[in-house]
């Protein structure tokens, strides 16, 4: 594993109430830099104002660029910098367009990894800790509420809701009859094992401890790289649907968390 830095403080990272977000920065050309570090300073603000967090920062790249590691060295927030690089038959070439292949694949999975190998060496206090901690995949052009953070934290498994403007679509969401998740309002193939955006979950991380077999899958197809990590993890009848039960009153708030 390439571990440029490791700045994530262990007392946090064992904390019962942390928040491990991994976000995946894709190799940028110089005319895109300045966008990169204006988006990473808009979500680094939105970052500060939440308790318990842990911003784990994996670049598509061979390795750290000064640029993103100076940014998080002066952004006030515990986090851990890594690096992967993308194998070249999976990236996106010149004129191909953004949907050909999934993006972030491997980054995230280097995340993940990272993640597992600290849970191996937790002890005692510390390994029960982590049966309430939370991993949430957090892309660097999201815009996210406060108070989406706070709902995530209670994810017993896997907890969900809606994400605006996705898909062509003012809103996706999970649709609940009876307190259970049965199907997802989408635009597109509603007929995915799980038909949402990477954006609309998060995993507990005694999940994701206790099933090293799950990854995303850099060959998944189209719109199935949510699907290729998550159906290792749950079935559809396991999911948590958060914002009160994914209530209509409730979506001036999911609304503006992500888009």
């Amino acid at each position: 594993v390439k571990l440029k830095k490791k700045k994530a403080c262990l007392s946090l990272f064992f904390s019962s109430t942390a928040l491990h977000l991994i976000a995946f920065l894709m190799q940028k050309m110089c005319s895109v830099w300045n966008k990169l570090i204006t988006e990473l300073t808009r979500l680094s603000h939105t970052f500060l104002h939440v308790p318990q967090l842990h911003w784990i920062v994996v670049e598509d790249a061979p390795q750290p660029t000064p640029l993103v590691t100076d940014f998080l060295a002066a952004s006030g927030l515990t986090y851990t910098h890594l690096y992967k690089l993308t194998p070249k038959d999976r990236k996106l070439q010149e004129g191909d367009p953004s949907w050909l292949k999934p993006r972030g694949a491997e980054q995230r999975n280097e995340g993940l990894h990272w993640l597992r190998e600290m849970g191996a060496a937790a002890k005692g206090k510390e390994a029960a800790a982590l049966e309430e901690a939370v991993v949430y995949f957090a892309d660097d052009d999201n815009t996210y509420s406060l108070q989406l953070f706070e709902e995530m934290r209670y994810t017993y498994r896997v907890s969900v809701w809606p994400v605006g403007l996705v898909g062509g679509m003012k809103f996706e969401r999970p649709v609940v009859e009876d307190g259970k998740v049965v199907r997802f309002h989408t635009g597109w193939r509603p007929n995915r094992p799980f038909p949402i955006d990477m954006a609309g979950f998060a995993v507990s991380l005694r999940l994701i401890l206790t099933n090293p077999q799950a990854r995303f899958d850099g060959d998944a197809q189209m719109g199935f790289l949510e699907s290729s990590f998550l159906q290792h993890l749950v079935t559809m009848d396991d999911l948590e649907p958060k914002a009160d039960l994914v209530n209509l009153e409730l979506y001036s708030l999911i609304l503006s968390s992500v888009f």
